[in-house]
């Protein structure tokens, strides 16, 4: 009994590092996977094109499966909705580039669930993990639609990420859904409109990126100063 007494407390500094090597391998594999595809560029987004239009009239739905798990596997939504622009038209175009987008949001947030959700949690401790919690309940929705506004953020990253630390699978959808319709208008009807790139669809995909670009800026910097401001909370409440 003394035994098992005794190694208690160098289970709990075990437990601890194994949940850290976890999250560790975790980001690391996102991070070589974000570079090969969105950087190096592996994945060849053209021959994606040309084997979805050989499907036929099934193409639309086809292509709402593939991009999704392309998505979450970081080829650029930008590339992906321009894409969906140039082979359906700008207005089937946009269903299919928010179905996507939607089908992203999920297969990323279930695969950041299943691999940091339970060694977040270890980490941030039952307090941290009950403010988040109260948190997700609160803004999830809302963080997931913000998040979309603010430009340089990989949704797919930010999708892991979300699922990692809980965000349900129905905030996860309807967020996405409603946060990616200006961006998803904007890259679809670019891609719609390759052909005539001073065509007025063109001007309104440009005035919108422009306007979604100065929303999410005013979001991002909001969202920083309520963040700060609760952790200065936090710290006051530990504090006492």
């Amino acid at each position: 009994m003394e035994d098992s007494d005794d190694s208690l407390p160098d289970a709990q500094p075990n437990a601890r590092r194994t949940h850290i090597v976890r999250l560790g391998v975790f980001v690391v594999f996102l991070l070589v996977l974000f570079y090969l595809v969105a950087v190096a560029r592996i994945i060849n987004v053209e021959e994606v094109r040309r084997v979805v239009s050989a499907t036929g009239p099934a193409a639309p739905v086809t292509y709402v499966a593939v991009s999704a798990v392309l998505g979450a596997l970081f080829v650029p939504g930008s590339i992906l909705a321009a894409a969906s622009g140039l082979l359906f038209g700008p207005v089937l175009g946009v269903f299919v580039t928010l179905g996507a987008t939607v089908g992203t949001a999920v297969v990323a947030s279930l695969i950041g669930r299943r691999a940091g959700r339970d060694s977040a949690r270890s980490l941030l401790g039952p307090k941290r993990t009950d403010r988040v919690d109260a948190l997700i309940e609160r803004r999830g929705l809302w963080a997931v639609v913000g998040q979309r506004f603010v430009p340089g953020i990989s949704d797919a990253l930010a999708s892991y990420a979300f699922g990692a630390f809980g965000v349900p699978l129905w905030q996860m959808a309807i967020g996405a859904f409603v946060g990616s319709v200006p961006r998803a208008f904007v890259y679809t009807a670019l891609g719609a409109s390759i052909g005539n790139r001073s065509s007025p669809l063109a001007y309104a995909a440009i005035a919108v990126w422009c306007v979604t670009a100065v929303v999410g800026a005013f979001a991002a910097r909001r969202g920083y100063r309520h963040w700060r401001a609760s952790r200065r909370e936090d710290s006051e409440a530990d504090g006492r």
